[in-house]
């Protein structure tokens, strides 16, 4: 058994329910790195950073901090950059760096625990030394309801450039979670804790379940002494080495040259649909194999041809994934995407010559008409639609939001849906990615869900049943099962 699966069963063996406490460290264990860095380009990209100040900084931060007074003036020198600052569009720009680049940084093996722990109804909670506008964007992403960081001091809506409270470094972090255990009544004996740094062993000394993630020098070193658990994590957000960049260039390469043939092939039997199905097909196995990616259905393959014609509906978080889909439906199918996609190298060329239906997200009576003509084909002409009800990528594997319009289009074709739900595929390509890793991306294939008694006034019910099912399945993915009867003796 690995270590993540030890972990995960550590979990599962907890008490059920709200009163075991869940606490993640922010900078370094639920990410790669720091989130600071993303701020710090920010600025200098902009011009917000003189030198002096920079150079000051990048000073201050090769130094170290190595202690309580460290990281106050570290935070100092900081947060004077922010000094006058709109609090609301400090927030602002937070959730834009979250989601364009801090999010890519994620470790999906914490994600893992994080989805592990909610499934246990344990509460959870974010407690990092940064600031709440690096912080509350990733709380908000994965659901955590309570957040501890250092406190600023806000007038009149503005930065002061100061603190309304200790920073919580160190002992203070360690001090907030005990709080927060008292205020809510949580037990500390069942909880559990995760951390990277060496300043955080009061944090984890304070929980019975501590968890080393990625840990520098001074922790490993501790937590070995202790027997604490110790997790590896794969480094996200790196600068790709020449084997990435030779897979992603034989992955396009490999796509590139099987839609080229199946140009020659379309042009000699006259059939556009043997163009598009050539590349969707050979296209995609030749693509994904040359950049070192496996597709894993693990259940219900049977049902991507059972209910045909149908609209297929698939979860989205990574450019991948419409190869991905191409691979599994192979032929007869086409789909609906943002009206940004038709302009993507290649992929916007085969997309056009499929009829894939290009909608503009903001223009609902565009989007009608434009869609008139797919519904029309999955009616009429026996051809499937696949399209990503989320509406475009998510930051994380948490699913966003499903919006309607898919629901409406099998209702009026009147044809089922098949839920797709693809568990893995940002971790070989994130959504803001342009490189491919090797991987594994595993695929739940769902039965087929009958629309013939769908009503517009009841369209919301089923777009949030369906939704539900796609939560379900990732929540119960066969290995997080498996875990959970070990848990219980089963």
């Amino acid at each position: 058994m690995t270590v993540m699966d030890e972990l995960l069963q550590r979990i599962y063996d907890a008490p059920p329910g709200p009163q075991v406490l869940a606490a993640f460290d922010y900078d370094g264990t639920l990410i790669s790195g720091y989130s600071a860095r993303d701020f710090y380009d920010h600025r200098i990209k902009n011009r917000e950073l003189g030198p002096v100040e920079f150079a000051k900084t990048m000073l201050a931060a090769a130094q170290g901090i190595n202690g309580p007074e460290d990281f106050a003036n570290f935070l100092e020198l900081s947060l004077g950059a922010w000094r006058g600052k709109d609090m609301e569009e400090m927030a602002k720009l937070g959730r834009r760096l979250f989601r364009d680049t801090i999010a890519g940084r994620m470790h999906f093996e914490v994600y893992k625990l994080v989805e592990a722990h909610r499934s246990m109804g344990h509460t959870m909670a974010l407690a990092s030394s940064a600031t709440n506008f690096q912080v509350q964007p990733m709380a908000d992403e994965l659901g955590i309801e309570h957040v501890l960081c250092t406190p600023l001091e806000v007038v009149d809506g503005k930065l002061t450039g100061g603190t309304s409270g200790p920073p919580l470094w160190g002992l203070e972090k360690a001090r907030a979670l005990l709080a927060l255990a008292e205020r809510e009544g949580l037990g500390m004996v069942d909880s559990f804790a995760y951390s990277n740094g060496r300043e955080d062993v009061p944090f984890l000394e304070a929980v019975e379940n501590p968890v080393a993630v990625e840990p520098d020098r001074e922790l490993r070193e501790e937590a070995e002494r202790r027997n604490w658990p110790i997790l590896r994590c794969k480094p996200q957000g790196t600068r790709p080495g020449p084997l990435d960049l030779a897979r992603t260039a034989a992955f396009y390469t490999g796509f590139g040259a099987a839609f080229a043939t199946g140009i020659g092939v379309g042009l000699a039997r006259r059939s556009r649909s043997a163009t598009v199905d050539m590349a969707a097909g050979v296209g995609s196995d030749l693509a994904l194999a040359l950049a070192g990616v496996d597709i894993d259905v693990v259940t219900g393959a049977e049902h991507l041809w059972s209910a045909r014609p149908c609209v297929f509906v698939f979860n989205h978080q990574s450019k991948i994934d419409p190869v991905i889909v191409m691979k599994l439906l192979r032929q007869d199918f086409t789909g609906v995407a943002k009206a940004e996609a038709k302009n993507v190298p290649l992929f916007g060329a085969m997309f056009r010559l499929a009829g894939v239906a290009f909608v503009d997200r903001g223009n609902t009576a565009q989007a009608k008409e434009v869609l008139a003509p797919a519904i029309k084909k999955v009616r009429e002409e026996g051809i499937s639609l696949a399209i990503a009800p989320e509406g475009t990528r998510t930051p994380t594997p948490r699913l966003s939001e499903f919006k309607k319009g898919a629901f409406h289009i099998a209702m009026q074709a009147g044809v089922p849906m098949v839920p797709i739900v693809l568990r893995n595929s940002g971790e070989v390509m994130w959504r803001g990615a342009q490189i491919v890793h090797p991987g594994r991306v595993e695929v739940a294939v769902l039965p087929p869900i009958d629309t013939s008694e769908w009503l517009p006034e009841t369209v919301s019910d089923h777009r949030d049943e369906v939704q539900a099912l796609f939560e379900s399945t990732l929540a119960d993915w066969p290995d997080a099962a498996a875990l959970r009867l070990l848990s219980r003796g089963k």
